[in-house]
């Protein structure tokens, strides 16, 4: 029987990890984890970790398996999410892939074209950018440099913004060219199942989640982690903003409904980047398990 992956894509809330959860348990098997955020195990609530009954529920991998001293490149993530498929592989016909880092799941479904190391003068030069100008000034050097990648990218996440412009001067042409050619044949398939909502559940969705991470302690999680605030990882949603109002730059509803408002920015890119992928089945938000069952038939597993 070929090996196959189940990847489950959609925006932020929109309930990818259910759905994980229920396929990996119908198919007695594990998930991978593809959102880069979920890596760091100081940083549980402001990303919506998976809870503790979650995570025994199904083996996962790929989450709080670093901290946020760590560095950990999209191309080591590729290498270490498919050697460890490979391992499920030897027992299991079928892995679950989850997240809502669109790269890192494009990294291990089709493989990405082999990109330069970071430049260590090229970081240099964006770090003085990013420390004299201020981040504005390193967005608006992508835009101009690669428009279509700035579109999709993570405007607040300093890592992607310096990584995609450190490879552009390297190598002379787009990130958008650089990330389209695919690196290698996988010996696997993969089917997409992309979790849809009309817009205002998903925004819905998204205010609903922000309050409960407050309710469940991310002001205080993102106090403990002002020691490391200038480090890339913290530079996201739900961090920065909590950090502003810590700072007593901002009051704190005003931090929360920024909180919102950049995650169903956040949201739109992670749309947009989804209707260019291929292989993708649509799946609405409140599904039966019937219409599971269904859609699985139709992928003839």
């Amino acid at each position: 029987m070929a090996k196959k992956i189940i990847s489950i894509i959609g925006s932020t809330g929109i309930g990818k990890t259910s759905l994980a959860i229920k396929l990996a348990k119908y198919f007695e098997t594990e998930i991978i984890s593809c959102d880069s955020r979920q890596f760091f195990k100081e940083m549980k609530i402001g990303t919506a970790v998976p809870s503790d009954e979650e995570l025994k529920e199904v083996k996962h991998h790929f989450i709080g398996n670093l901290s946020v001293e760590d560095y950990y490149s999209i191309g080591q993530y590729e290498i270490d999410a498919l050697k460890k498929i490979d391992e499920i592989f030897r027992k299991k016909n079928v892995v679950i892939l989850v997240g809502g880092s669109g790269m890192y799941e494009k990294a291990v479904a089709e493989g990405l074209n082999d990109l330069p190391e970071a430049n260590a003068e090229n970081q240099e030069k964006l770090l003085k950018i990013w420390q004299e100008n201020g981040l504005e000034d390193v967005q608006n050097l992508l835009q101009n440099l690669d428009p279509d990648y700035f579109k999709l990218v993570d405007k607040d996440n300093p890592r992607r913004l310096l990584r995609a412009i450190d490879i552009i001067w390297q190598t002379g042409k787009t990130y958008t060219e650089n990330i389209s050619e695919q690196k290698s044949k996988r010996d696997f398939e993969v089917f997409r199942i992309n979790l849809e909502a009309p817009r205002e559940i998903i925004y819905q969705k998204i205010n609903r989640r922000v309050d409960l991470m407050i309710e469940n302690g991310l002001l205080q999680e993102v106090e403990s982690l002002i020691p490391f605030k200038n480090l890339v990882p913290l530079h996201t949603v739900g961090y920065t903003e909590l950090f502003k109002y810590l700072e007593g730059s901002w009051e704190l509803d005003f931090a929360i409904e920024e909180i919102k408002k950049n995650s169903r920015r956040y949201a739109k890119r992670q749309i947009t980047w989804n209707k260019k992928l291929e292989n993708v089945h649509l799946l609405n938000y409140d599904y039966s398990w019937e219409e599971v069952l269904s859609l699985l038939n139709i992928l003839k597993f």
